[in-house]
């Protein structure tokens, strides 16, 4: 008995010990597997403005999500986002979701091209499919808030600004904007 837990510690140590060395030693990367080495150095040039969303709002995507590095489609959808090419944003997206469906940030992009087009009932679709993804997705409830406002609802968007001040417990820039949005459409709504 005390021979067969002696053999399974050592067996463990050295199978955790493989584990250390392959994960460390970054050599094995790109000698085995050339895929990931290209993905590295292409997340080092993540940096610059191209690489970050469009959208009303940015603090949505997470920092150490890169998806324009990783995902073609995204990249070309952000850019036909930055030049207001709106109907090729949606397409570009479009085919990005069909390879990631549980994307919540392409269906919120795909919502907002389409409210740019003020398409708004398959703007309000996607950020809702959003939602459905993510129900913590502040840019979406943003946005989506936003879309009520254009349809004369702003109860609805009532509702998208209560659910961001329960998401955000500190400060949020979706949460300020929605704010002002409303205000504005109070402001003019009384004219």
């Amino acid at each position: 008995m005390i021979r067969s837990v002696a053999l399974a510690i050592l067996l463990g140590g050295l199978v955790s010990g493989v584990a250390i060395y392959a994960i460390s030693f970054p050599g094995w990367r790109t000698a085995t597997a050339p895929l990931f080495g290209r993905l590295e150095s292409r997340a080092e040039t993540a940096s610059t403005a191209e690489a970050w969303p469009i959208c009303t709002t940015m603090a949505s995507v997470a920092l150490d999500v890169d998806w324009a590095q990783l995902d073609p489609d995204f990249k070309t959808g952000k850019t036909a986002l930055r030049a207001e090419n709106w109907n090729g944003a949606i397409a570009a997206f479009e085919f990005a979701g069909l390879r990631d469906p549980t994307n919540a940030d392409i269906q919120n992009y795909i919502g907002y091209a389409y409210r740019r087009l003020h398409q708004i009932g398959p703007a309000i679709g996607h950020y809702q499919k959003a939602l459905m993804i993510n129900s913590r997705h502040r840019s979406a409830h943003e946005h989506l808030g936003e879309a009520y406002l254009v349809l004369g609802e702003p109860a609805r968007a009532q509702q998208q600004l209560a659910a961001l001040e329960n998401l955000c417990l500190i400060p949020c820039e979706e949460y300020e904007d929605l704010k002002r949005a409303i205000a504005a459409y109070g402001r003019l709504a009384t004219r």
